[in-house]
């Protein structure tokens, strides 16, 4: 009895850290500002003329603004990814 308590806390301790908003940095490839929806490429850290494959679409989270953030910029964000649809809960342009 005491390993399956176990691996329950394990699976639901791994079910947590999964949802869990991650901080990454891009380049803004779009802006639909009426789906309230952005495309974003992720820059690669590392190997200098490292490929960094094509730009992901994230919803906005409720509250979240865009008004700040034009096409091309380059931006810090987080990503929360609940039931398998990847959202932005926070964004900020770089300088």
């Amino acid at each position: 009895m005491p390993i399956a308590k176990l691996i329950l806390a394990s699976a639901s301790a791994l079910c947590i850290l999964t949802s869990i908003a991650s901080a990454e940095t891009g380049r803004v490839t779009g802006i639909n500002r009426l789906t309230n929806t952005i495309s974003i490429q992720q820059i690669q850290d590392g190997t200098v003329g490292a490929n960094s494959g094509g730009a992901e679409e994230f919803k906005m989270q409720d509250g979240v603004s865009l008004e700040n953030v034009h096409v091309e910029d380059r931006v810090t964000y987080s990503v929360s990814k609940t039931g398998g649809a990847k959202t932005i809960t926070k964004i900020d342009r770089q300088k």
